[in-house]
C-alpha cells in the first residue's frame, strides 16, 4: 500500500476551515498514518475536529487539536466604511454602475489600493477595467473567469500589398487553420512542454481537465476573441526591436486560456464564496488567503492557465505564418485578466488587472479598438496612482445585449466596407458600434503610455453566432 494521497477539499469535506490547519493536518497524518486507508485516517480527523479537548495532549495528533482549539467561528466578513485609495482616469467615459463596483471592492478589509481603466465597463465582481491591490490574498473573480486573455501581435517581413495582392491565401489562412468557439478544434496538435507541468497531476480539477487543455491547444474562443492580418505601423525608428519607422504585415490574435480557465476560474470563485462570506453585494469578490491551501492551488492553477494562453497564441501564429510565409521581425505580448505578486510603495501586494493591460516603465504592450479601428502598441510609463496599469482595449459602449438588439447587420457591412475590412464570422454583439471610440479612450490615458505604432485591421475572423 502507498502513501496516503490528502487532499485539501478532503478535510473542506468533513468542515474544516480554509486556513493552515488543512496543511497542518495534511503533513501530520501522512507522517503517522501513511499506511493506513484513507477512509479511517479522515475518520480520526473527524473526530479530533468533534472532540479536540480529548486530543491536545496527544503526542502526534495534538497539533492539530492546537490549532482546532485557537480556531474562532468565521462570521461574515464586513465591508469597511472607508474605501481605500483609488484613481479613475477617462470617468467622463464610464457608467456609474462600474464606478460603484471599483467602490466596493475597494472596501474589502484586504484592499490596499485601486485604479478604474478608461475602457471600463460593468463584469462581474470587479469591473472590467478594474485594478485592485490586495494585501496577502487572491478574488477569483477579480481575475476573471478568462484567465490569462492576451494580445499577441506579431510584425512580419512581409510587404503590406501582400495583403491586397494575395488577399485571398491570407483570407483562406484564417478560414482553414484558426478554430474559434466551443467546437472547432485542429485535426493535428503540437506536442507542448506546457503539459508535462507537475500542477496537472498533483491539483485534481486539472488533472480532470488535461485533456480539453490538449485538444483546445491553438484555438480562440468566442465572444470578442479574433485573430487579424492587418497594418502595422512603427512610428519611431528603432522604438520597436530596433525597427525601422515603417509600414510591415503583422498577425494580431486575442484569446486567452479556453475551457482550462474558465473552470478553474467558475470552481474556486464558488470555493472562495462558501470560505468567505460577504454581504450581498460585494459575494463575488470572495477571496482566497494566499497562506492557504486553496488559495495556494488557484495561484498555481491561474498562473498555469496564463501559461496555456501563451502557448495558444504561439501555435496561433506558427500556424498562420507556415502556411503564409514570412519571417517574424518582432512580437508584442501581454495579458489581462490576470494577478501578479508586485511591489507598490515598499510593499508587496497581489495587484489584479481584470481587463486592464501591465504598463510598468518602459513596458512594451499592444491596446486593441475594434475591427475596424486601430489599436496601438505601447509603452508603460509606470503610473503609481493606475498600479502601472493602462486599458486593454476601447471597451463596451453597449452591452452585448443591447448591441444585438439595436444594431443590425447593414449597418455593420456598410462600416467594414468604409473601412475596408473584410471579416470572417463575427456577430452584432461584437459590432464595431458596440464600442466606445478607441482614440478617446487613448486620449484618457496619455498619462500611462506612449503609442509607439499602431495596427489597422484587413482581414479579421471570429467565431460567429
Amino acid at each position: 500500500m502507498g502513501k496516503i494521497k490528502l487532499k485539501g477539499k478532503d478535510l473542506l469535506k468533513l468542515g474544516y476551515p480554509n486556513n493552515k490547519i488543512i496543511n497542518i493536518a495534511i503533513e501530520v497524518m501522512q507522517k503517522n498514518f501513511e499506511k493506513k486507508n484513507k477512509a479511517y485516517v479522515l475518520s480520526i480527523l473527524k473526530d479530533i475536529q468533534n472532540q479536540p479537548d480529548e486530543y491536545k495532549n496527544h503526542l502526534m495528533l495534538g497539533q492539530i487539536a492546537k490549532e482546532i482549539l485557537n480556531l474562532t467561528k468565521v462570521e461574515k466578513r464586513k465591508l469597511e466604511s472607508q474605501r481605500a485609495p483609488f484613481k479613475i482616469f477617462g470617468i467622463e467615459q464610464i457608467t456609474e454602475e462600474a464606478i460603484q463596483q471599483l467602490y466596493t471592492s475597494l472596501k474589502l478589509p484586504i484592499s490596499i489600493r485601486g485604479a478604474l481603466m478608461p475602457d471600463a465597463h460593468v463584469g462581474y465582481g470587479l469591473p472590467i477595467g478594474g485594478v485592485l491591490a490586495t494585501e496577502n490574498a487572491v478574488i477569483p473573480y477579480g481575475v476573471g473567469v478568462d484567465i490569462g486573455c492576451r494580445m499577441c501581435l506579431s510584425i512580419l517581413d512581409v510587404p503590406i500589398s501582400y495583403l491586397e495582392g494575395s488577399k485571398d491565401k491570407y483570407l483562406n489562412a484564417l478560414l482553414e487553420h484558426t478554430k474559434f468557439g466551443m467546437y472547432e478544434t485542429h485535426q493535428s496538435h503540437i506536442e507542448h512542454s506546457i503539459f508535462e507541468e507537475e500542477a496537472f497531476q498533483m491539483i485534481p480539477l486539472l488533472r480532470r481537465l488535461k485533456a480539453k487543455a490538449i485538444q483546445q491547444m491553438g484555438t480562440s474562443g468566442g465572444g470578442n476573441h479574433f485573430v487579424e492580418f492587418g497594418e502595422v505601423e512603427i512610428l519611431e525608428d528603432h522604438s520597436m526591436n530596433q525597427l525601422p519607422k515603417g509600414k510591415y504585415l503583422g498577425i494580431l490574435s486575442h484569446s486567452g486560456s479556453r475551457g482550462l480557465g474558465a473552470e478553474i476560474a467558475q470552481t474556486y470563485t464558488r470555493i472562495a464564496i462558501e470560505q468567505c462570506p460577504l454581504p450581498k453585494e460585494a459575494q463575488q469578490l470572495a477571496w482566497l488567503d494566499l497562506d492557504s491551501h486553496l488559495g495556494i492551488e488557484y495561484w498555481t492553477a491561474m498562473n498555469l492557465a496564463g501559461e496555456y494562453a501563451a502557448a495558444c497564441h504561439t501555435d496561433i501564429h506558427r500556424r498562420l505564418m507556415k502556411i503564409t510565409g514570412g519571417r517574424l521581425l518582432a512580437r508584442v505580448e501581454n495579458h489581462h485578466n490576470f494577478a501578479w505578486k508586485e511591489i507598490h510603495e515598499g510593499k508587496e501586494v497581489i495587484v489584479h488587472r481584470k481587463g486592464a493591460t501591465p504598463a510598468a516603465d518602459g513596458q512594451i504592450g499592444f491596446i486593441p479598438g475594434s475591427m475596424t479601428s486601430k489599436g496601438f502598441i505601447v509603452r508603460g510609463k509606470g503610473n503609481a496612482e493606475a498600479l502601472r496599469s493602462a486599458s486593454h482595449g476601447a471597451g463596451r459602449l453597449l452591452s452585448r445585449h443591447k448591441a444585438k438588439n439595436v444594431i443590425t447587420n447593414s449597418e455593420i457591412s456598410k462600416e467594414l466596407k468604409k473601412h475596408h475590412v473584410e471579416l470572417i464570422g463575427g456577430s452584432k454583439e461584437e459590432a464595431p458600434m458596440a464600442y466606445k471610440n478607441i482614440n478617446e479612450v487613448m486620449n484618457s490615458q496619455s498619462d500611462l503610455v506612449d503609442i509607439l505604432g499602431t495596427f489597422k485591421p484587413r482581414l479579421v475572423r471570429m467565431d460567429k453566432k
